[in-house]
């Protein structure tokens, strides 16, 4: 099988899984509104930011974020810590309760129907599949990152 051939049938395999196995959330399940998801999801890709930065890249004012930093840190989604550089200025993050929000929010798959299958194949078919994936990922790095 050539590598075009071999897209296409990932291609066929990759959207049967996503049917077979995807998360199936209704809106009582989401626990994060938008607003917090995208703060949360911003800070994923960032990092730590000060509120300043974080109103930046948000195109928010300084108060509006301020407000919205607030808001999810009183649901513990978020803290605020001092950057060990400068002990003037505060960092926000995500608590722990705000990274498995994330995760939970940001997962398109089911663990647990995932688990099902998979205690369907032997261990060296799951370590197989598993390194395959990894390999097929670490062939085409993400833009900006170095192969």
């Amino acid at each position: 099988m050539d590598s075009n051939e071999a897209a296409e049938r990932f291609v066929d395999l990759f959207h049967n899984v996503f049917l077979r196995f995807h998360t199936r959330q209704g809106a009582m399940d989401r626990a994060l509104s938008m607003e917090a998801f995208g703060v949360l999801e911003h800070l994923a890709g960032t990092g730590p930011l000060t509120v300043t930065e974080a109103a930046r890249h948000f195109g928010r004012s300084q108060a509006a974020t301020s407000e919205i930093v607030a808001r999810l840190e009183a649901r513990g989604l978020l803290v605020r810590y001092p950057d060990e550089r400068d002990r003037r200025r505060h960092l926000v993050w995500m608590s722990q309760e705000g990274v498995d929000a994330w995760r939970h929010a940001t997962r398109v798959l089911s663990t647990t129907m995932l688990s099902e299958a998979f205690a369907q194949l032997t261990s060296e078919d799951r370590a197989d599949l598993l390194l395959s994936l990894n390999k097929l990922l670490d062939s085409k790095p993400n833009e900006g990152e170095q192969p």
